[in-house]
């Protein structure tokens, strides 16, 4: 088997950089190279797009791909961290990537303005050239992770996926390959739910630190899913609730009669 040192090396400019990463004993060279050879699909470049790209760029990820079709607003910069005033009525996608360079030019950010739906995404995830290492869902309402969640099961890509409402969030990282259940397992049919799939950051609100602490939580978990290859929430969703000071972690299993992932 081929050494990924062989195939992949990291610069000087890089080892110093990462260096206090690659001091823990829990990552080393490998699991930075492993990092480094990544490439990632983020859905959403808003109030956990932001965060979540910025740690794990930060962290040295090879190549970051937003897809998101919006605009900034001055409503989004109590929280979407990348953009500043002047870049209100800008995509979103195109500025957060130029803004990853920025902070870190020794990796690849860019982005689209599209909306990712289940006819366009072989094309947008950029297929014809190989499966992104993880997807991140970084969306904020119920139908559209229910479409990326389908499209994660139909190309066999591991999906991360957050939400943060008002002073609350979730996470989970599903692999479906591995058959171990997927979105639609532990939430069911909820884009038939009209008053859940009418829940969003715009029309209920959301506190400024709950997308940060779920967009990190959520760069946490994909840091160490492909750094050290170790799914660190298996059968498991992380509930947040930032009123309280408190997580917890709820089991679940597939459903053997789901529709998405067990057919």
């Amino acid at each position: 088997m081929t050494n990924l040192a062989e195939t992949v090396a990291l610069s000087d400019d890089e080892l110093m950089r990462y260096a206090r990463q690659i001091l823990l004993e829990s990552w080393d060279i490998d699991a930075q190279l492993r990092l480094k050879s990544s490439r990632v699909v983020m859905i959403g470049a808003g109030g956990l797009g932001c965060p979540a790209s910025e740690t794990l760029v930060r962290a040295g990820l090879g190549q970051t791909h937003l897809i998101d079709d919006d605009e900034i607003e001055a409503s989004n910069l109590q929280r979407q961290t990348l953009f500043l005033p002047e870049d209100i009525g800008r995509p979103k996608a195109l500025t957060a990537a130029e803004m990853l360079e920025k902070i870190n030019p020794l990796i690849s950010a860019r982005g689209t303005v599209a909306r990712l739906n289940e006819d366009n995404a072989y094309d947008l995830l950029d297929m014809a050239a190989g499966k992104p290492s993880l997807l991140l869902d970084c969306t904020d309402n119920f139908a559209t992770r229910d479409i990326i969640n389908r499209i994660s099961v139909r190309f066999q890509i591991p999906l991360l996926t957050a939400s943060a409402i008002g002073t609350q969030g979730q996470l989970a990282l599903f692999e479906p390959q591995l058959n171990t259940g997927c979105y639609y397992c532990v939430f069911g049919s909820v884009t038939h739910n009209a008053e859940i799939d009418e829940r969003t950051c715009a029309n209920s609100g959301v506190l400024a630190s709950t997308t940060a602490i779920m967009g990190n939580l959520q760069a946490n978990a994909a840091l160490q899913y492909l750094g050290l290859t170790k799914n660190p929430l298996i059968n498991k969703l992380l509930l947040w609730d930032g009123s309280r000071m408190q997580q917890r972690l709820m089991g679940y299993r597939q459903d053997k009669h789901c529709p998405v992932c067990a057919v």
